[in-house]
Parts: C-alpha cells; structure tokens; sequence
C-alpha cells in the first residue's frame, strides 16, 4: 500500500485503532478525513492535528452514509484510500435463562457488517477512478477462530473477512486494492467502558495501542493483501487461510 501522498477516510476515526491510524497516516503528510457519531470528540481530535479534517456519520444509517460519502468525494476528490474501521463488540450469552438483547444485537451487526457493506458500496465508484486506490477492512483475530464470549462479534468479523474475500476478487481488475487488517486483541476501548475485549485464550494481555499502529504501518507498506499484527497472525495461520484462498480460487474461475 502506498503510505504517503494519499487522501485517506476512516470511518470510527475518534477512538482506538481509528484513531491511532488517524494520527499515524497524518504524521506521514497524508490528507486525512475521519468520520464517527460523537461531533465534540471529532472536533477536538481535528482541533489537535491542523489539518485533519472530519464528518459527523453513523455507520449504522444508510441515507447517512451516501450523504457523506457524496459530500467527501465531493470536497475531496483526491480521496483513494478507505478504512471500514467502525466496530463495536458485546458479550452475548445464548446459554438457557438468559435473554437476548435485540437491540444490541441490530446495532452490533449493523455497525460492524452492514456499515462496512454499506460504505464500501458508497465509494468503490470513486475509488475506481483514482491512482493507488485502496480499500482497507478492519476485521479481527477472532473473524478466525472465535471467542465464545462475544460470539456475534465474532460473526460480524468473520463476515467481514469473508466480503473482504469476494470484493477483492470482484475488484481484481478495477485497480482498487483491498485490504483485511486483522487486529489482535488491542488495548482500546472496544466494547464500551469497563468492558474490554477478553483476553486470548493462552491467557495474553492486549497489544499496547501505540506497538500495533507502529506494526500496522510497517505491515500496510508491504503488498500483502492480508495483514494480520501481533496474536492475530496465530489465529490466522490455524485457520490455514492459504488452503481457503485456493479452494475460493478454484470454485470463482
């Protein structure tokens, strides 16, 4: 992926790994946009980094997302890089005596899965057109091998995966690279206060926010069309994703 020169749009750019990525990508002297829910929070952030700019989005609004979209392409035409980033996580418990949380439920898939749908859909016309055009989705380690614990989670991100799979066979021609970054369990606040991700289950803790940025940057220069950090690269590998990208290949010729 190219690192600099670029405009880049992050979606849940005013927390954890959107921010992280955020900062790091304005530190290399591209233009950037983020998008997320909370206006102060993305006002302040912008307020910090001259020249950064924002867009007040709620992934899990459709009209929402083709309204900024529309306005962002507009603005800046020059934008060839996407981060689907936006994510959120519950702990879901299915077992007998315990009720589902419905609402929960919609807004965690919505976010997680149709948000990334739904935003890649409203720039992938764009991207088409312009030079080092990247799409970057944000899954997860557990998109491979789940945690029972955050299973719809767990769900979304393998879905993720999985559209991260097809888009990039779809767009092979089209000179929009895709990408799948695959975070570990990272020290952020996924999940909302008081609730972190859970640990993994050889009993690690979570990756330092500021170690996995400086991986992902180093790892997105690279070519490589999966980009697993720290722990994920275990899970990763147990899933044997190598033998599923020739079994894709094969039933997609």
């Amino acid at each position: 992926m190219k690192m600099d020169g670029n405009t880049v749009f992050i979606t849940g750019g005013t927390s954890g790994i959107g921010k992280g990525l955020a900062e790091a990508f304005h530190r290399r002297g591209n233009e950037v946009i983020i998008a997320g829910r909370r206006e102060a929070r993305l006002r302040e952030f912008c307020g910090r980094h001259p020249g950064m700019h924002y867009f007040v989005l709620d992934v899990t609004d459709p009209q929402a997302i083709l309204a900024v979209a529309t306005r962002a392409i507009r603005e800046f035409p020059a934008l060839n890089c996407v981060f689907n980033n936006a994510g959120i996580q519950n702990r879901f418990d299915f077992t007998p005596g315990n009720s589902l949380d419905d609402q929960a439920l919609q807004a965690e898939i919505n976010t997680n899965l149709l948000g990334a749908i739904r935003v890649a859909a409203a720039f992938i016309p764009h991207l088409a057109t312009r030079p080092g055009a990247t799409l970057v989705n944000v899954s997860s380690g557990l998109a491979y091998v789940p945690m029972a614990r955050s299973p719809v989670y767990c769900a979304t991100k393998a879905a993720v995966h999985a559209l991260t799979l097809a888009l990039r066979y779809q767009l092979r021609s089209s000179g929009v690279k895709v990408i799948e970054l695959v975070p570990p369990w990272v020290a952020t606040e996924l999940g909302g206060p008081g609730k972190p991700a859970p640990a993994s289950a050889a009993g690690r803790g979570p990756m330092p926010l500021d170690a996995f940025i400086a991986e992902a940057m180093k790892e997105l220069e690279s070519d490589a069309e999966e980009v697993a950090i720290g722990d994920a690269k275990r899970l990763v590998a147990a899933a044997c994703l190598e033998t599923v990208k020739k079994v894709f290949l094969a039933i997609n010729q």
